[in-house]
């Protein structure tokens, strides 16, 4: 499996579709990094990524609006399509596997404070705590990193 991360701001305010009954939040986020090119001027270089979060937890949308700072990561997916003037085009998109909060602009949130939402395995997809024991998982773990 490729996972696929991306830390950046919401271009515009999410969308709640219901596809076949079942409920996806669309919403696009956008990276920017800044370099210098062979001349050395400052450039600025913003990639644009299209995610589709399949969810029924549809509680974090109202909190999707532009400008929100999110990480996001999931499977990626490369679309081509064919522009109005004939051209190839393409598009990076996400399958949303988990998103987290990470505050407005001007907000002085950090990661730790925001808000987590994961997908939830479905009933085939087997978790590590499921080859657990109730036993083994009721234990305390004394490696915890804090």
């Amino acid at each position: 499996m490729i996972k696929l991360q991306v830390i950046g701001n919401l271009g515009k305010d999410c969308v709640v579709n219901n596809v076949n009954g079942k409920s996806v939040i669309n919403f696009s986020v956008a990276h920017t990094e800044k370099f210098k090119d062979a001349q050395g001027v400052q450039k600025d270089k913003t990639i644009w990524v299209e995610c589709a979060y399949w969810t029924d937890r549809t509680a974090v949308a109202p909190y999707l609006k532009k400008g929100t700072m999110v990480y996001a990561e999931g499977t990626p997916d490369i679309r081509t399509y064919t522009t109005t003037d004939g051209r190839p085009g393409t598009s990076l998109s996400l399958r949303i596997l988990s998103v987290q909060l990470l505050g407005g602009r001007g907000d002085n949130q950090g990661g730790s404070e925001g808000s987590s939402y994961q997908q939830q395995p479905s009933n085939n997809q087997q978790t590590s705590r499921g080859n657990l024991s109730d036993s083994a998982m009721a234990e305390p773990m004394d490696d915890l990193p804090f």
